[in-house]
Parts: structure tokens; C-alpha cells; sequence
């Protein structure tokens, strides 16, 4: 089978890391080649940029954190992504670049063109063969986060933006999934992790056998 990337995204609290942890581990045992990855972090200089971005202590100007993710992007598309998918694996990435079409460009209310101008300069064209969106109403959300923050007593700046962020958030997403449901699969984050890793593995499954009728994988 050719390279595959999938990446996963939502808002914060939706569970879209521990279902790509899950995932990455079954498709490990069913023998395929598996590369987890994240935005922001996924390479050293990533994960520096990452520090900035999400310490609550710093002041990060709109356009200074749109352009701080971008350059993240472009390392990691560089140096890891589309290496790794040219060699054949299974990129499962935390976030990608729908996640700055969601956050800046309808939580931050960037103009459409310039997120897309960006997006394209970072990305350099490479998009994801699948993408799922895990959607869970906004107050879940929240709550979750909260927990978390209580049990590991870290926060971060998007921890802190109100409800009304968070909702324009996943409204974006979920008109992204809208206009393109091809590449953008929902999947509902209600109920326990193992129902949700479960509905990941209907989507994912034929996703992947379809991959192995068509060697080449979508990097251009």
C-alpha cells in the first residue's frame, strides 16, 4: 500500500488525541507502518514553537500566532510528513492545517483568503487523504478540559478562550465536513473512548482497503 495521511481534528476536550493513540496502536498490530505526529510539535522546532504558542503567560498577537503555526507547518511538512508518506507509512497527525482554517481563520475572523494564502505557502499543496472530525457539543467540551486542567494542573492559552471561540470553532468544522465529504468524515465524540475508537475503525477500515486498490497516495 501507498503512504496514507490522516489527520484528526476538533476542539479542545473532544478526545481526537486518545483516538489517534488508539488507532495508531491497532494499526500497528494489523502490521502496518504507522508514524504518529502533532501540530503544533511534531519536530524539534515544533515543539519549541509549540512552547510559545500555548504558554498562558505569553501575549501572542492574532497574526504573529497565524503566522508562528504556519512556520510550524512548513518544518513539519518538510522535515517529517511528506518523507514519511513518500516512504510508504501511515502519517496519523494531531491537527493539521484545517485546524488553522477553524481556529484563525473563524475563531481569530482572518479573511478566508488570507488563511488559504497561508495555508497553501506552508503546506506547500499536501493535503490529507482523510480527515476526521471528532464533535462533541461545546459545553462537553469545556467540561472536559476543565477536568483535565484540575488532574494535571496545566492549562494553556486556548484552554482559556470563551465558549463563543470554541463555538466558532467547531461551527467551521462542521461546515468544512459539509463542503468537502470526500475527504472529511464526522465522528461523533458522545459516548465512552472505546465507541468512539470503534466508530473511528468504520471509517478508517475501508478507508485503508480502498488505499491498497490505489498505490499512490495524494502528495502534490
Amino acid at each position: 500500500m501507498g503512504g496514507a495521511f490522516i489527520t484528526f481534528e476538533g476542539i479542545d476536550g473532544c478526545g481526537k488525541s486518545t483516538q489517534l493513540r488508539l488507532l495508531a496502536s491497532e494499526l500497528r498490530m494489523r502490521g502496518h507502518e504507522v508514524v504518529s505526529t502533532r501540530e503544533p510539535g511534531g519536530t524539534p522546532l515544533g515543539q519549541r514553537i509549540r512552547n510559545i504558542l500555548l504558554d498562558p503567560q505569553i501575549e501572542v498577537d492574532p497574526l504573529a500566532e497565524l503566522l508562528l503555526f504556519a512556520a510550524d507547518r512548513a518544518q513539519h511538512v518538510r522535515t517529517l510528513l511528506r518523507p514519511a508518506i513518500e516512504s510508504g507509512n501511515i502519517v496519523l497527525s494531531d491537527r493539521y492545517a484545517d485546524a488553522t482554517a477553524a481556529y484563525q481563520g473563524a475563531g481569530r475572523s482572518f479573511t478566508t483568503e488570507m488563511i488559504a494564502e497561508v495555508i497553501h505557502l506552508a503546506t506547500s499543496g499536501l493535503k490529507p487523504d482523510l480527515t476526521l472530525i471528532f464533535d462533541l457539543p461545546v459545553a462537553e467540551c469545556l467540561a472536559r478540559t476543565r477536568r483535565r486542567t484540575e488532574t494535571d494542573r496545566q492549562t494553556d492559552r486556548l484552554d482559556a478562550e470563551d465558549a463563543a471561540f470554541h463555538a466558532r470553532v467547531r461551527d467551521a468544522y462542521l461546515k468544512l465536513a459539509a463542503q468537502e465529504p470526500d475527504r472529511v468524515r464526522v465522528i461523533s465524540a458522545c459516548g465512552s473512548i472505546n465507541e468512539t475508537h470503534d466508530r473511528v475503525l468504520e471509517v478508517v477500515t475501508p478507508f485503508l482497503k480502498s488505499k491498497d486498490q490505489s498505490p499512490k497516495s495524494k502528495v502534490g
